[in-house]
């Protein structure tokens, strides 16, 4: 049955997970102890085989549990979204922990300009329990970050607070895709749409587990290379097509090389079409 929606509720936070236990519930109580409270916690439980359910069910009212069959990260996300009641949309993955004064922060900022439609705080990574320095490339931008965007995900999801209109308009992330599919959803927003960084540490990125979603699926560039195909496919024109045409021709060099030295030549072949009819497209518009 879905939720009441509460037209009074400033953001809703959701957390998907799977078998992340004791993880998980270092992320939801690095969210019960914001200093902001207008906020409802939503975790989406996708399929866990731990003991995750029962842990949740402890924390009572404090927050709201949601399960479905095993469909992936961006399903949870989707599932939550649906159900949020919140002006403003907040994620946070189960591996991450929110600093105490992430959502105050972030209200204020979107509170203060109502024109922004999105924005990311600045993080911390710690990879097995070690704070390392992310490389200059990872580094956020601030404002248009569009053409930056195309080579690599410059948003994360735990950092990012955003307008659930914008979310909806967008159409939420794409489920069809096992990774990269926070790539494929802020290429679809910052297309259009400046993410103003608040330059503020409130959020701490923990890596080097083994169930990290990024060592799940081999070749990223596979469906980085889908997300700014459908980009350039569904109307994409001006130098921003210029700059995105590039960047996917990039990735095809890259990933045909890797397939041909592996002797996939049908794979490399694949790509390589793919890429001549969406620069055909490019080059002559439709309409």
């Amino acid at each position: 049955m879905p939720m009441a929606k509460d037209p009074n509720l400033l953001v809703s936070v959701i957390i998907p997970s799977y078998d992340r236990w004791p993880m998980l519930g270092e992320a939801v109580d690095s969210v019960l102890v914001q200093t902001a409270r207008e906020y409802e916690l939503i975790v989406v439980d996708d399929g866990s085989t731990d003991e995750t359910p029962r842990r949740l069910r402890d924390y009572g009212a404090r927050l709201t549990m949601l399960s479905q069959s095993r469909r992936g990260v961006a399903a949870a996300r989707n599932l939550g979204a649906r159900q949020a009641s919140g002006q403003y949309l907040a994620f946070l993955d189960s591996d991450d922990l929110w600093h105490p004064l992430k959502l105050e922060r972030q209200l204020a900022f979107m509170e203060s300009n109502l024109e922004v439609e999105i924005c990311q705080t600045d993080e911390i990574w710690v990879r097995n329990g070690v704070r390392v320095n992310p490389r200059h490339k990872h580094r956020k931008p601030s404002g248009d970050i569009f053409r930056a965007s195309l080579a690599l995900c410059l948003v994360s999801p735990s950092a990012v607070m955003m307008r659930r209109d914008l979310f909806e308009r967008v159409g939420g992330f794409d489920e069809s895709l096992p990774v990269c599919e926070d790539y494929d959803l802020w290429l679809r927003i910052v297309k259009d749409t400046e993410v103003p960084l608040i330059p503020e540490t409130l959020v701490t990125k923990r890596g080097g587990h083994a169930d990290q979603l990024s060592r799940s699926t081999w070749g990223f560039d596979r469906f980085r290379v889908h997300s700014i195909a459908n980009l350039l496919e569904t109307g994409l024109d001006g130098e921003k097509a210029g700059w995105a045409l590039e960047a996917m021709a990039k990735k095809v060099t890259i990933l045909t090389q890797g397939f041909r030295k592996r002797g996939n030549e049908a794979m490399a072949r694949e790509y390589e079409e793919r890429l001549r009819r969406v620069s055909d497209r490019v080059r002559t518009p439709l309409g």
